[in-house]
Order: structure tokens, then sequence, then C-alpha cells
């Protein structure tokens, strides 16, 4: 396929599927092509097949591999559409001396209150309430508030300053735990920093913040699980894998945990039905970062980058 200098393959379908976003891109580069078949994600031959004889391409969470690098060796900008890089493969990218570019922290507001969101609904049992009024039922369970709460943040980044700042505003009392050092935001939030097992032991609520990494993979596994209260809720809007879900299910079932939230999955669409039709459980599918507003952020944030490197750093970019 002949290479056109004034292209960009777009293989996120989120941005494929925003005029805006289209237009403001089609006006720089007037060759682009978009997503347009559907498909959520592309990997493999399908996403090789879409980016082959372009040197720049704007991703979403389309899996990048050593395989879709040697097989495009045109391909010499990645501009990452919202957050997260762990479907992209770093090292591959540097081999092959394709510069990957992103913008932390566009998409905070939206994942944040869908953080919020989710404390608020296992909070107040508003999703089985709701059903169970549907079916005839008038029950008044009680409930808990944010406001008498701890909350553990897991991850403080953008998005995790974003949430606990929040929670601090509602009049929770906010511990965070991160392997980088966040003193200045601490001490301006009122946030107390503490190790993760501290953490997971002693907040009614924990809310997850970090990237899928081998730092964090598996990282909430069945120990950590046990070391929650047993009212205790966990919400996680940040990635899929970081939470052992077959040991997260076990503890719902067995009542060792209060009650879960996730917006991401290891797998998605999730295939574990059991896990998702638990009554102390609330799925969505990946719309953290899915507001109108942070769709807009992100796609213009990915424009940008075609233009202007970021280096990727070390540790937990949240």
């Amino acid at each position: 396929m002949p290479i056109d200098p004034a292209a960009v393959a777009v293989a996120s379908r989120s941005f494929s599927r925003n005029p805006i976003l289209r237009q403001e891109l089609l006006d720089r580069y007037p060759g682009s092509r978009f997503n347009d078949e559907g498909t959520a994600v592309l990997s493999g031959d399908r996403l090789i097949g879409f980016v082959r004889g372009a040197r720049k391409a704007i991703t979403g969470l389309d899996v990048l591999d050593e395989a879709v690098f040697r097989a495009v060796p045109e391909l010499r900008v990645v501009s990452k559409y919202g957050v997260g890089l762990d479907m992209i493969d770093l090292e591959a990218a540097r081999r092959h001396g394709v510069s990957v570019r992103w913008t932390p922290g566009v998409n905070r507001q939206a994942v944040a209150e869908l953080a919020i969101c989710f404390m608020i609904a296992l909070c107040r049992s508003v999703v089985s309430l709701s059903q169970d009024l549907a079916a005839g039922g008038w029950h008044h369970p009680g409930g808990r508030q944010i406001s008498s709460s701890t909350v553990g943040v897991l991850g403080c980044g953008h998005v995790g300053q974003q949430v606990a700042r929040i929670c601090r505003a509602m009049g929770a009392q906010v511990t965070a735990h991160d392997i980088r050092v966040y003193d200045e935001f601490y001490r301006d939030a009122g946030v107390t920093p503490t190790t993760l097992d501290a953490l997971l032991q002693l907040s009614d609520i924990v809310t997850i913040h970090l990237p899928l990494d081998a730092s964090t993979r598996g990282l909430i596994d069945a120990r950590a699980l046990a070391l929650m209260k047993p009212d205790a809720l966990l919400v996680n809007t940040a990635r899929g894998g970081i939470v052992d879900e077959q040991a997260l299910k076990q503890a719902l079932l067995e009542r060792r945990l209060g009650g879960a939230a996730f917006d991401v999955f290891a797998v998605e669409p999730p295939l574990d039905r059991e896990l998702l039709v638990l009554p102390n459980f609330i799925g969505t599918p990946h719309i953290g970062g899915g507001t109108r507003e942070a769709v807009l952020a992100m796609g213009r944030a990915a424009i940008e980058g075609l233009e202007t490197a970021r280096v990727p750093g070390d540790g937990w970019p949240c």
C-alpha cells in the first residue's frame, strides 16, 4: 500500500464516531481514515490491515504488539486516545523506532465522577433497590454515607487525586497509597498516605486508580481482599486485571465483602455471568472516559499528540 503523508489511521472507534473530532483531524490530515466498521477494538491482522500505509495512527484500546510494529514498518507515530498504555508494547515500539505519544489526565473528571457515582450507588443499594421496586418490592434497608466513611484511594495520580478531592469535599476521611510520592498534594488536600495493607484494612470504600502493568496485575488478589472489612466496598474504574475477579466473586458470594462496582474487566466484554448478576455487584461497559466532554478532550489531545511527543514515565502514571 502506498504511504500517504497526509493520512492518519484512526483505529479508535470512539474517536471515529465523533463528527467534531473527525473534521478537526481532516482539517490537518485530509487523507485520514477512520474505523467505521463497528469493531470497538482492533488487534492482530485486522489492526495491521487498517494501519498499513499510514505513518501516523491514533489508537484507543487497540493492541499494538511486536507483530503489528514489525508488519507496518512505515508507522512512525502512535498517538494515544485516552489514558493507559497497557495495550501498547512500549519496548517493541522503541525497537521499531515508533514514537508513542500520550497526554495524561485528560479524562480525569469523567472517570472520577463515575467512581463517585459507584460509591453512592453501592452505599445506598441504588441498583438492587431499583430492580426490587420494579419487581413489586418496597424495602428500606438503610445504607451509609460517604461523608462518614474512610475512603482509600489506591493510586494517587490524576484521577486518584480528583477522587480524593471530591471525597474530602463530601466530608470523608481519605487515605491513599501510591509508589510515587505526592506529599504536597497529601498535605494540601488533607489526605493521609499509608501502606497498601493498611489502606485495605482501614477503608470502608477502596477505589482503584492504577495503570495495568507488571507491578499491578493481580495486585488485589484473595490475600488483599481478605484484609478488607467484611462490609467494605471496592470500586475499579482503572483497568481490568488489577483485581483477581474469581477471588472477588468468591468474596462477594460468601459475604466477605460488602459490594463492588467495576467499569473495567480482565476480558472485555466480560465472560463471567455469575459475577455480573450478583446482587452486590455493579458492572458497566468501560464507560469511564466516555462523556461528551472527555471524548472531545481525549480526541483533541490525541490530535495534538501527532505532533508533540511525551515520553511515558516509570511507575504508576494514573
